[in-house]
C-alpha cells in the first residue's frame, strides 16, 4: 500500500461544504421549520459524516507515521487530544461562561451537563430540549465520539477497522429501531452518540478506502449517478415519512439519518476529489470558503443571536428587529439579516480568539 499524495493536501471544497451544511441548519432553525423539510437534520448529519471522514483520515495518517518512525501510538494519541482541545474548547467554554454570567436559561441549573459535554444525554434522559442552547447536543456527540475512536484506530488491528466502522452503521440503525419499537420519545435516538454512529461510520469508511485504495474509491464516490441516486433516495425517504400521521415515525426516527448519511457521503466524496462546474465555483468561492472556515463559531452562536422559539425581549437582535418590521415580517430578509449578524460575531470570534489559539496546534504536530 502506498499513500496517495492527495491524502495530505488541504481539501478546499470541504470548507465550502461546511458553509452549505451550516447554512441549512441556520435557515431551518430561524424559519421555525417553515420549509416543512428537515434540512437542519441533513446539515448536522453532513457535519457528522465529514467529521467521520476527517478524523479517521487524520488518525490513519498519524498511525502510518508512527509505524514508519517506530514510535508509540501514545504520542499521536496525545497530539490528537491536544489539537482537538485547542480547536474546540476555547469558544465553547467561553460561550458557556457568558451564558452562565448572563443567567441564560437553563445554563446555571444544568451547568455540569454543559461543562462535561453531555447535554445530549440530558436531552435523551429528560426527553426535553434546552432552549437557546439545545443545539449544543451535536457538539456533545462529536466529543463523545472523539473519546473512544482514536483508541480503535491506534490500538486495534488495521484490518479490523472497516468491519468496526460497518458495525457502527448496523449498531446505530439497530439502536434507533430498538428505541422506536419500545416507544421511546424520538429525541432520545436522535441525540445519543451511539445512535449517530452510522454517519461517523460512513464517513470513516470513506476515509479508510481513501487512504488505502484511493483510485478505486474515487471512481465510486465521484460517480454523479450515485450522487443523484442518493439525493433521490434521501428526498424519497423524507416524503415517505410525511405520509404518516405522526411526524416522528419509523421512517424519520430509524432510517432518515442513514439516507442523510448516504447522500452526505457522495457530497463529501465529490468535494474531496473536487466538484467541477458551477458547484466548484460555489464551493471554492472565497466567501463560502471563509464562511466554512468559521462555521464552528457560526453554529455555536446562531441560536443565541436569534432563536425562533425562545427569544428574550432583552435580546439586542430582537430589539433591532422590532424596530425594523420590514425585515422582521419578511422571512427571507430576516434570515439574511440574522446571517449577517451571526457572521459578524463569528468573524470577531475567529480573529480575536480562534485563529490566534489555533496557531498553538503547530507546536503539537503528529
Amino acid at each position: 500500500m502506498t499513500q496517495n499524495s492527495t491524502n495530505t493536501s488541504y481539501l478546499r471544497q470541504l470548507d465550502g461544504l461546511r458553509f452549505l451544511a451550516v447554512t441549512m441548519v441556520l435557515i431551518d432553525h430561524w424559519s421555525g421549520d417553515a420549509l416543512q423539510f428537515p434540512i437542519s437534520y441533513l446539515g448536522v448529519c453532513m457535519f457528522f459524516v465529514l467529521s467521520g471522514f476527517l478524523i479517521t483520515r487524520i488518525l490513519l495518517q498519524a498511525r502510518s507515521k508512527d509505524e514508519s518512525m517506530g514510535r508509540s501510538h501514545k504520542f499521536s494519541l496525545k497530539q490528537f487530544y491536544i489539537r482537538r482541545t485547542v480547536r474546540i474548547f476555547p469558544i465553547y467554554y467561553l460561550t458557556i461562561l457568558a451564558l452562565f454570567i448572563w443567567n441564560v436559561e437553563p445554563v446555571r441549573e444544568k451547568i455540569w451537563w454543559y461543562l462535561t459535554y453531555t447535554t445530549n444525554i440530558y436531552i435523551a434522559i429528560k426527553q426535553t430540549w434546552m432552549g437557546s442552547s439545545d443545539h449544543l447536543w451535536s457538539l456533545a456527540v462529536e466529543e463523545q465520539f472523539y473519546l473512544f475512536f482514536p483508541f480503535i484506530v491506534f490500538f486495534l488491528s488495521a484490518r479490523s477497522l472497516p468491519k468496526i466502522l460497518f458495525g457502527f452503521i448496523v449498531l446505530s440503525v439497530g439502536l434507533r429501531l430498538f428505541f422506536y419499537l419500545n416507544g421511546t420519545a424520538w429525541m432520545t435516538p436522535y441525540v445519543l452518540m451511539p445512535t449517530c454512529l452510522d454517519a461517523f461510520g460512513i464517513g470513516g469508511l470513506f476515509a479508510y478506502f481513501y487512504f488505502h485504495k484511493n483510485e478505486a474509491v474515487k471512481g465510486f464516490v465521484t460517480n454523479k449517478i450515485w450522487l443523484l441516486v442518493s439525493l433521490l433516495l434521501y428526498i424519497g425517504i423524507v416524503l415517505w415519512g410525511k405520509q404518516f400521521p405522526d411526524g416522528h415515525n419509523i421512517i424519520t426516527v430509524v432510517f432518515l439519518r442513514l439516507f442523510e448519511s448516504f447522500f452526505s457521503l457522495f457530497m463529501v466524496g465529490n468535494a474531496v476529489y473536487g466538484f467541477g462546474g458551477i458547484t466548484k465555483n460555489l464551493l471554492e468561492n472565497k466567501i463560502t470558503v471563509y464562511l466554512g472556515r468559521i462555521s464552528y463559531g457560526i453554529y455555536i452562536y446562531h441560536k443565541f443571536i436569534y432563536n425562533h422559539y425562545h427569544n428574550s425581549p432583552s435580546n439586542p437582535v430582537v430589539k433591532i428587529l422590532n424596530k425594523l418590521p420590514v425585515i422582521d415580517e419578511n422571512m427571507i430578509f430576516k434570515i439574511i439579516f440574522l446571517y449577517a449578524v451571526t457572521v459578524l460575531v463569528s468573524t470577531i470570534s475567529w480573529f480575536l480568539i480562534e485563529k490566534p489559539i489555533n496557531k498553538w496546534k503547530d507546536k503539537f504536530s503528529y
